[in-house]
């Protein structure tokens, strides 16, 4: 991977948008204070790659990539990789609470020979590639398909982070080996390990489950088969042979049923003539009902003639007159009486109320008079307050008067100032005029109290004149209601008379309610009475149809009581012919089921021939025949259940037995892989091989950049240098100056990048090498040796190289030169050099 162009916008650092052109930079530093962004640019390459950097920890640092004033982060990196070019981007955005997402990622393959410098002036249809990504879960697998190498080996093969560039070289062997495990991916066959270790403790585990179901299917062997074959044809015999015998166990036990039927039924003849019985009290029902006839005849005879008694007293009442029109007269006279009374009050209360009135009438004039005065008094002092007013300022005029001056008022000359007056005049006039609204104030509310007295006064006189004359009207209305009265006590005794015919009338429409519920007894009784004879004659009916069918003789529908004898004698007769009758279906009955006993126990017979228990099923039930066959067919099915069962339960054991075959062979397999791949035995041999290549590779790297001075080896585990210029001295990697620990270290880091690039699976492209070191504490000696190294490696133009640094001196050797510089707004880079 080649990178070509870098934009940055609101990306940490660079707020503003930023352009780093890599362009022909094939050995390049980014130079600039501490602090000024230069690192930041090479995790702008990562991000733009991967979406995260190494020294924020985790995709989770994702927060780090804004500005703490931005909103949106946007950086897109065009790269060459295996002569291909390509463009990743990726947006990260701060939403309304502060979150940090990536808001979208892409990776373009751009058309042969793109120009990177379209993205400034324009790009056409013609220069759109073809879309490899185009969110943040498919961009993890194109990067790596067109870079070629994951996150993790990326940071260690093409951009070195800083602060670890020399860690490998000084780790301890435990730390060493699992770097390696790590980069060179071996921790693969752990994982083969591991999963051989689970498939054979897995296999071992379904051994032991097809184990038990083996020891469950032990008496599934082919003697058992056979045998529950040899038993279903003993049934299927029996099935035969009970269907064979049926037939005649049918006939047999048809024959039983119509004897039996028989004498049932001669049985039921005489139970039915044995309840022809005569009830008691048949006899009384007729007299009952005739009986209360004739008490509801008496009974309707008193209702009428209490009807005729109360139909005349009521002629007589209507004939005395109407009660309410001679009430209503003699209220007109109490009324008279009483308003004649009346009279005389409300003339009284119409005069004392005209002499109150008159009086507060008067008193109120009065007071109005004393309200116009106070009134005009209050103008007066307002009056006299405007000349009070008027001499203070003529007062005050006279202070800056001087005696032969001109007034500046008149404009005369003033012969005399006149003497200045005690006192003010506005004060004085305030007090009057304060004491006459007083009493102003004091009038006004008397005159308006007494005003409203007199007028409430009015309207009360108006009121018991208003009365007075309705009381005269109505006395004058009742009197002349009174002019035909007969008088009150002639009233009274014609009421007197009325409330009596009125008693006589309650005491008729009494009797006449008596009578009709007599009456209402009298027909319930009747009606009781007839019921019980209709219900006497359903029971006769209910009994004779009992025994309808043997035909007996007709009824007397006038007569209950003879129809009762006669139907009883004809029953008793009846029933002595039949129980003649009744003996000999008994015994024939009882010689059938005797027949069909033996019949049936033939059959059963067969069951236990067989080997069955004797079916359970009652010789007398009516499906004891289909229960016979059913048993039989039950039995058979059974054994050809049994028979298949064990048929089925053969042909799983055999399953099982192959697949224990099976089981065992890969637990053997797995158990042996697991064992080759322990960890104490091939990881370590490869481990051994993988750091044998890598210190070979890195010692004839390291022999290139120091011109054959230095060889690099390995010696159970630990680092050393041979220095061919001191005789072959092997020197411990701890003892190098800084110089040489830099060469060493860039060694095997060029080594180890080869090396993973050898191992990846899609032809890894390690086009260049960007080292970020700090370079401020070399001395100006080892700094130089540094700066040598970084030319040969550049020198051999394989890759691009990089360097991140702050030392002037180093940078001033680099033939292009990327200046970060940062301001309080945001941070910018300037490319200098070739």
């Amino acid at each position: 991977m080649r990178p070509l162009r870098l934009d940055m916008a609101g990306f940490t650092v660079f707020r503003e948008e930023t352009t780093v052109d890599f362009t022909d930079a094939d050995y390049f530093a980014l130079v600039g204070p501490t602090g000024s962004g230069k690192s930041t640019v090479l995790d702008a390459i990562i991000f733009a790659l991967y979406g995260t950097v190494p020294r924020w920890g985790g995709s989770r640092g994702i927060v780090n990539a804004l500005s703490p004033s931005a909103t949106e982060a946007r950086v897109r990196l065009v790269f060459e990789s295996a002569g291909s070019r390509y463009v990743a981007t990726r947006v990260v955005r701060r939403d309304g609470r502060g979150n940090v997402k990536t808001a979208g990622a892409g990776l373009q393959l751009m058309p042969p020979g793109f120009d990177a410098t379209r993205l400034d002036t324009g790009m056409s249809l013609d220069d759109l590639g073809d879309v490899m990504a185009g969110t943040p879960a498919e961009m993890e697998t194109a990067i790596v398909d067109a870079v070629g190498l994951p996150y993790e080996q990326f940071t260690s093969c093409v951009v070195l982070p800083q602060g670890q560039f020399a860690d490998f070289l000084h780790a301890k062997p435990a730390v060493r080996q699992q770097i390696l495990v790590n980069l060179l991916g071996l921790h693969v066959y752990e994982e083969v390990q591991t999963r051989a270790t689970a498939r054979a403790s897995k296999a071992e585990a379904q051994l032991q489950v097809v184990d038990q179901a083996l020891d469950g299917l032990a008496d599934a062997d082919d003697a058992a088969v056979e045998q529950a074959a040899a038993r279903l044809a003993t049934m299927r015999e029996l099935t035969a042979a009970v269907e064979q015998a049926v037939p005649r166990l049918k006939e047999v036990r048809d024959r039983e049923a119509t004897l039996a039927a028989a004498r049932d039924a001669v049985a039921q003849e005489l139970a039915a003539l044995s309840r022809v019985r005569t009830p008691e009290g048949s006899a009384r029902v007729a007299e009952v009902a005739a009986t209360a006839r004739t008490e509801a005849e008496k009974a309707a005879t008193g209702v009428r003639a209490a009807e005729e008694h109360e139909e005349k007293v009521r002629g007589e009442l209507s004939a005395a007159g109407d009660a309410g029109s001679l009430g209503l007269l003699l209220d007109r006279h109490v009324e008279f009486d009483r308003l004649t009374g009346q009279a005389e009050w409300f003339a009284g209360q119409v005069s004392v109320a005209e002499v109150e009135w008159k009086d507060a009438v008067a008193g109120a004039e009065l007071a109005h008079h004393a309200h116009l005065g106070a009134e005009q008094l209050l103008e007066q002092a307002r009056l006299d307050y405007a000349e009070a007013q008027t001499a203070d300022r003529a007062a005050a005029l006279r202070a800056h008067l001087i005696a032969g001056h001109e007034c500046p008022v008149c404009e005369q000359r003033v012969t005399e100032v006149p003497p200045m007056p005690e006192g003010s005049a506005v004060q004085m006039a305030e007090r009057q005029g304060k004491a006459a609204r007083s009493a102003a104030d004091v009038a006004t509310t008397g005159w308006k109290q007494r005003d409203a007295v007199a007028r409430e006064l009015e309207r009360g006189l108006d009121r018991k004149r208003a009365q007075f004359e309705h009381h005269k009207a109505r006395l004058a209305e009742v009197k002349a209601a009174l002019a035909d009265s007969p008088g009150q006590d002639a009233l009274k005794a014609q009421l007197a008379e009325l409330t009596r015919l009125q008693r006589k009338l309650d005491g008729a429409g009494t009797d006449v309610r008596t009578a009709r519920e007599a009456q209402r007894r009298a027909q319930a009784a009747v009606g009781a009475a007839e019921e019980q004879q209709r219900t006497a004659w359903r029971a006769f009916d209910a009994v004779r149809d009992a025994v309808g069918r043997f035909s007996p003789p007709p009824a007397d529908r006038d007569d209950l009581a003879g129809a009762w004898s006669t139907l009883v004698s004809w029953a008793l007769e009846s029933a002595r012919q039949r129980e003649a009758t009744q003996a000999q279906a008994v015994a024939a009955a009882e010689s059938a089921h005797a027949e069909t006993q033996r019949a049936r126990d033939a059959v059963v017979e067969l069951f236990t021939a067989a080997g069955l228990a004797r079916p359970v099923s009652s010789a007398r039930s009516a499906g004891a025949d289909a229960d016979l066959i059913r048993a039989a067919a039950v039995a058979a099915e059974r054994a050809e259940a049994a028979w298949q069962r064990l048929s089925e339960r053969r042909e799983q054991a055999q399953e099982f037995a192959e697949q224990r075959a099976g089981l065992v062979r890969d637990n053997r397999v797995a158990k042996s892989l697991a064992g080759h791949l322990r960890a104490n035995n091939f990881e370590r041999w490869l481990l051994e091989e993988a750091l044998d290549l890598l210190v070979d590779g890195a010692s004839r790297i390291l022999r290139e950049l120091t011109g054959g001075q230095y060889d690099l080896m390995h010696d159970k585990g630990e680092f050393y240098v041979v220095d061919h210029h001191d005789a072959g001295l092997r020197r411990g990697v701890r003892t190098l100056s800084g110089g040489e620990t830099f060469q060493a270290s860039l060694a095997l880091a060029l080594a180890l990048s080869e090396q993973l690039a050898g191992m990846s699976t899609t032809a890894a492209s390690l086009e260049s090498i960007v080292l970020d070191e700090g370079f401020g504490t070399l001395d100006a000696a080892t700094l130089d040796v540094v700066a040598a190294t970084l030319e040969n490696l550049a020198a051999r133009g394989d890759r691009m190289v990089g360097v991140v640094t702050h030392v002037h001196a180093l940078a001033e050797r680099v033939p292009v030169r990327f200046e970060v510089r940062k301001d309080a707004r945001t941070a910018h880079v300037e490319r200098v050099g070739l």
